[in-house]
């Protein structure tokens, strides 16, 4: 507070007394100066009616292809199967999966993430990520089993 007033309170009272300082203009023109034409292109009264309209038709067209096809595009052809689409049964993803008895922890889940990187759902056509979600499913119980064994191995 300045003086007993609050701040807003002393802003307010400058703002009118600048208000009441100035002289207030008998006629105000409400303009943004600099603008000396509209945004409205004005019509060509001269012009016979329609030229307009076959001007802005034929524009238009002109930017159409020609050759329009009259049926439908063909649907494109399905994706190429992967190269794992036929191995679906565990011992398959197994040997895909390449786990060996000498694999630590940490072998074993970069084994996981490169069988991700080739076989993830998300990764592959939607016609196959039903058997890839099944190959993933495999895979990651085989290797869960094998991070167990090893640890009971290990004695953790």
């Amino acid at each position: 507070m300045l003086f007993g007033k609050s701040l807003f309170q002393s802003v307010v009272d400058r703002l009118d007394d600048e208000a009441e300082e100035q002289p207030v203009a008998e006629e105000q023109i409400f303009r943004i100066k600099g603008l000396s034409t509209g945004f409205v292109a004005e019509p060509d009264l001269g012009a016979s009616p329609g030229t307009g309209v076959d001007q802005r038709l034929d524009a238009y067209l002109f930017l159409m292809p020609e050759n329009l096809p009259s049926e439908e595009p063909e649907p494109p052809a399905p994706p190429p199967p992967p190269a794992w689409a036929g191995r679906l049964s565990p011992q398959e993803v197994a040997e895909d999966l390449g786990i060996e008895l000498s694999d630590d922890r940490e072998r074993l889940q970069e084994r996981r993430r490169r069988f991700a990187r080739e076989n993830h759902p998300d990764r592959v056509a939607a016609d196959y990520r039903d058997a890839a979600t099944l190959r993933m499913k495999i895979a990651n119980g085989l290797i869960d089993e094998a991070i167990s064994s090893h640890d009971l191995r290990s004695g953790r």
